[in-house]
């Protein structure tokens, strides 16, 4: 009974009185708009991710060949300082 619906009207009113008094009535449009673009470009990423995702399955599904120690590359270490160290 105590945690029923969790926040009830009156505890988004009371958030709603809190966040204008913090910020004031002339910035809250600003952060709004900018929160709204936020999730804007969020969503069009994460759709970006899953028709990425979607394309690359039927590639990822062929097995990728397989590197021996002796096929690899070999790098040799190159000194970035000339100078000895001491």
């Amino acid at each position: 009974m105590f945690l029923r619906n969790g926040l009830e009207p009156w505890h988004l009113l009371i958030v709603a009185v809190v966040l204008i008094l913090l910020f004031g009535s002339k910035k809250l449009p600003d952060t709004a708009r900018a929160l709204g673009k936020s999730l804007r470009i969020l969503k069009s990423e994460t759709k970006a991710m899953r028709e990425d995702g979607t394309e690359s399955s039927p590639t990822a599904a062929a097995p990728a060949p397989q590197v021996t120690p002796a096929q690899a590359p070999v790098q040799t270490p190159t000194p970035t300082d000339a100078r000895p160290v001491q």
